[in-house]
């Protein structure tokens, strides 16, 4: 295919003013294969006007759908009218953002164009004054090539969809004659972003931490992206709400109305070539089309300020010497970006190469298996970290550091896609989907869950799932902060991502809209140019214990906070220290916390505050008593239920049942087919798609659930305080569970302490529930208190269950006989069945 003529116009010109300019927008007649010629309106895509094959499958889950969907050939025509002053003059058709198209001028084939990330620009030899036929072939199906289609941002029916159509600015007018040439380069600005070591600096010389998400053209309402810099405002200017000051923009480049909005806010941005896959040498269709591309966005708008980072694509693997000469070029055009191989290319493995301005990845270089000493992120998949990476397996605490990573990098380190927690749906929110996408997957996941006979309980495992979610990310992002050679972070993700088996993985939807998991305010507490971190061995504590708390400021504020007063309280005790001189991640003192004396667990908060400013953080923590009491007084504790427990049971007796475990933990037959890992933060990203990548690459299967839910007023905690869901404190009993599976029992019956399944599975599952058996009663705690006792919380949870079987309050509602109840437990369950869904990246 012949490329555009005016790809050899610098994107850097300038338009001709709007007065001699031929707006465009309007009707046009739209024809279609075997169609007859019918109406659109442009700016607009067959799916904005409702053309195309209406939607027959209903029953998709890996991604919202599209109403209206159409991949091919579509003619678009319409009659212009030339005015006389216009007469011997070259002219210029602008479309801003399209497919590859073709150019007809009554009836003469002029050009074609297969720009994807910028306008398209046709030159026009003078027309006569008078009317003619403008005809455009837009197609979606061919022009590019075809590794595109599935697997770039730009094309990608999981979010963006496959449009066919032209949006933004659609104009006809006299070319500039003060075009730039191809061979002059573009006119840089000046660095907005500097590389010193380790960090990035901004022009007056201060640390800048970049604070990021990731952008996957998620716009529900119209299948693409907005093209006016209002919309772009709204965006941006959400995201800086949030504290974050860096948008990754993964496998695609957003239009002019970004960059310019960025501009405004102040927002760095890293756009990207619109691919992620083989980066390979020997394609040169390939490597021809995505080097045109680069070179078409550097030139269009690499000019802007906000334009400071550009990478080659997504997780990229194949030639890295293509990719060095890839850098090389477009360094040559924009001098004063900076650039880097693909995001997570390699996915960190093969560590920084020269040619790399920073390094935004997962790990810096390969680590053995259960050794997280290369990680740059707190979370992973368990196919690509034991047990799912820091977060999930190192006990709680504040501490830990991931510079045994990033040291490993001579350039700056971003983390890449921090954080990934999953957050079960809000089905409330199916009904903001008026545009040209619908959410039948989550109509499909809500009727699953009905199936299963929870659905009552759809808001409660949202909140509590949601509100869990939330402290991780606090925790992933304090990790980060506190990493001294650490540079940014970019965030999967502020906002839910609807495709890829749906990954509702934000604290705000996918409409940019509060989940109502936090204010503004709450998450710029830990999200901000300063932020207090409190450096702690953990969050629970002993009566009595006495524990120097460390307190550092990452102060990104450009500002100096020498001479200020850091407040700190913990419960009645409270105090000040000095703010020291300086700038980055600084050490202020030390808080001597004592821990209350107390009688019973007691859960305290912690704030420290930069007084006079809206910089504070808090913090949960938990005292419990030193040694507290665990004689089972009448309770008969067993692993296993038998004849002769049953017996007892019958007969009156209290049991507290525990899984029986070998040595690693790993729950003992006849019940093993019955219940499910432990876990302890949400499940990552996707359950569907990682059990398709573990069990391909034969490791262990996330357990995928998503936190617990329970009521924090029910007697059992009276000597355990919680939240509804899982915080801190939960950690050692999480750790040694195996929650039991209760799709047998009636759909009425709920446990004490639910486990949230996963959208996939919706296993109504039991870490604590109870039933009358005969005129006895049995207490079920699916976690071997024996293993957690080795904490005070584990001890102090252990002594709370026994209070509680000890106490009045202990009288199971739900009565079974022994053999129904053993029936129930031992029948088989239905499990779903999951097809396989399959990522690009080489896992």
């Amino acid at each position: 295919m012949m490329f555009c003529r005016l790809i050899t116009i610098l994107l850097f010109y300038a338009l001709p003013s709007t007065a001699q300019r031929m707006d465009l927008s309007g009707e046009w007649t739209l024809t279609l294969p075997d169609s007859q010629p019918v109406t659109v309106v442009l700016p607009g895509t067959l799916d904005t006007n409702r053309k195309g094959r209406p939607i027959e499958q209903k029953d998709e889950t890996t991604r919202l759908s599209r109403l209206y969907s159409y991949k091919g050939k579509a003619w678009y025509e319409r009659e212009i009218t030339i005015p006389k002053q216009w007469k011997k003059q070259p002219l210029m058709l602008f479309l801003e953002r399209t497919k590859p198209t073709w150019l007809y001028v009554d009836g003469q084939l002029i050009d074609s164009c297969n720009n994807i990330s910028t306008p398209h620009r046709y030159t026009l030899f003078p027309l006569k004054p008078g009317r003619h036929v403008i005809r455009l072939l837009v197609d979606n199906g061919s022009g590019v090539p075809e590794q595109v289609y599935g697997s770039s941002h730009a094309y990608t029916e999981d979010t963006q969809t496959n449009w066919n159509g032209i949006i933004g600015e659609i104009s006809l007018g006299p070319q500039s004659p003060q075009s730039p040439q191809l061979s002059q380069k573009p006119q840089s600005p000046q660095p907005t972003l500097t590389v010193v070591g380790r960090h990035f600096y901004d022009t007056n010389g201060h640390l800048v931490f970049l604070r990021g998400k990731h952008d996957a053209c998620v716009w529900p309402l119209t299948g693409h992206c907005p093209m006016d810099k209002e919309s772009w405002l709204e965006y941006l200017g959400t995201c800086q709400d949030y504290g974050i000051n860096h948008v990754r923009f993964h496998s695609w480049c957003p239009p002019e109305a970004a960059f310019a909005a960025a501009d405004e806010l102040g927002i760095y941005l890293q756009p990207e070539l619109p691919f992620w896959g083989s980066f390979d040498a020997n394609d040169s269709v390939l490597m021809r089309f995505l080097h045109q591309e680069g070179v078409n966005i550097l030139k269009e708008y690499a000019h802007h300020p906000s334009f400071a980072m550009f990478a080659l694509g997504n997780e990229l693997w194949g030639s890295i010497d293509e990719m060095a000469r890839f850098v090389s070029d477009f360094r040559q055009l924009a001098p004063h970006v900076l650039f880097t191989f693909g995001s997570n290319y390699y996915l960190g493995y093969q560590g920084v190469k020269p040619g790399m301005d920073y390094f935004t990845t997962c790990r810096v270089g390969g680590e053995a298996w259960g050794s997280y000493d290369t990680h740059t992120r707190g979370s992973f998949s368990f196919a690509d970290a034991k047990t799912g990476g820091l977060l999930n397996t190192e006990y709680p605490n504040t501490t830990c550091t991931l510079d045994a990573g990033c040291l490993k990098s001579s350039v700056p380190v971003i983390s890449h896609e921090t954080g990934q927690f999953q957050t079960y749906p809000d089905f409330d929110e199916i009904k903001k989907y008026t545009g040209v996408l619908y959410p039948y997957n989550m109509e499909v996941f809500r009727a699953r869950l009905d199936a299963a006979g929870m659905l009552d309980q759809a808001q409660d495992f949202h909140r509590a799932s949601g509100l869990w979610s939330l402290q991780l990310y606090k925790a992933d992002i304090e990790l980060d902060l506190r990493t001294e050679s650490m540079a940014g972070f970019q965030l999967l993700d502020l906002q839910d991502y609807p495709g890829q088996g749906s990954a509702y993985v934000g604290i705000l939807d996918a409409f940019m809209d509060p989940k109502g998991l936090c204010t503004v305010r709450e998450w710029r507490e830990w999200c901000n140019d300063v932020v207090p971190l409190a450096i702690m061995p953990g969050y629970t504590y002993t009566a009595g214990q006495r524990q120097d708390i460390g307190v550092k400021i990452a102060n990104y504020s450009r500002q100096s906070l020498k001479g200020q007063t850091l407040y700190w309280e913990i419960g009645s005790q409270e105090g000040t220290m000095v703010i020291p001189e300086g700038e980055g991640l600084l050490t202020v003192g030390s808080i001597p916390f004592v821990a209350p004396q107390v009688q019973t667990g007691t859960h305290l908060t912690m704030v420290v505050q930069v007084e006079g400013t809206e910089y504070h953080n808090t913090y949960d923590l938990w005292v419990y008593p030193e040694q507290p009491s665990l004689e089972p007084k009448d309770i008969i504790i067993t692993r296993q239920l038998s004849d002769e427990i049953g017996q007892k049971l019958t007969a009156g007796a209290k049991v507290l049942w525990m899984p029986d475990t070998d040595e690693d933990g790993n729950v003992l037959s006849p019940l093993q087919d019955r219940t499910v890992g432990p876990l302890f933060q949400t499940d990552y990203w996707n359950y569907r798609m990682f059990k398709t990548i573990c069990e391909n690459n034969k490791k262990p299967v996330s357990p995928g659930t998503l936190g617990i839910l329970t009521n924090p007023d029910h007697p059992l905690f009276r000597d355990f305080p919680t939240e509804e869901h899982i915080n801190w404190q939960w950690f050692p009993v999480i750790t040694n569970s195996h929650p039991m599976i209760l799709d047998n029992f009636s759909r009425q019956y709920r446990p004490i302490v639910q486990v949230i399944d996963n959208i996939e599975r919706n296993h109504k599952l039991g870490l604590v529930f109870e039933f009358a058996v005969g005129k006895g009663s049995l207490l079920a705690c699916m976690s071997d208190l024996e293993r957690a006792k080795e904490y005070p919380e584990g001890r102090q949870f252990y002594h709370s269950v026994l209070s509680y079987m000890q106490s009045p309050d202990f009288q199971p509602s739900h009565q079974l006989t022994y053999s129904d109840l053993m029936q129930l437990l031992t029948t088989d369950v239905k499990e779903t069945k999951l097809r396989e869904l399959n990522n690009i990246s080489p896992y």
